[in-house]
């Protein structure tokens, strides 16, 4: 069992910054690829990075590709999402999740998911 718990979320202009974080409860962190999903009202939560256990590996979506980096950090049992040049576009609620595959995408390939933080970038 794997608890997963975002912050950093808030309001910022466009062409802002944000770093988001999720603390995961549990000795087993690193052996879970990590990722990071987003979901707008009345949209579909879709994928936006994920990094593999060691943390040498990373997938993005292309809308946020150059724009955002995903990192972790095994011992503190942290994943993190720099967030650059934000875009109106990206409001959202985002949500990390943990999965036992190897390049997983796909929401149904994440075992454990946390609550959310709510990212919001005015125009």
């Amino acid at each position: 069992q794997v608890q997963l718990v975002e912050s950093g979320g808030g309001l910022v202009q466009a062409g802002g910054s944000l770093r988001l974080s999720c603390a995961a409860s549990g000795r087993t962190f690193s052996s879970y690829t990590m990722g990071w999903f987003r979901q707008a009202p009345g949209k579909e939560r879709e994928f936006v990075a994920a990094i593999s256990r060691s943390g040498r590996t990373t997938y993005y979506a292309d809308s946020v590709k150059d724009r955002f980096t995903i990192s972790r950090d095994n011992p503190k049992n942290t994943v993190y999402l720099q967030m650059n040049n934000l875009k109106p576009e990206d409001t959202a609620v985002y949500s990390c999740a943990a999965s036992k595959l190897f390049q997983p995408t796909m929401v149904k390939d994440y075992d454990y998911w946390g609550q959310g933080t709510q990212v919001t970038v005015s125009s």
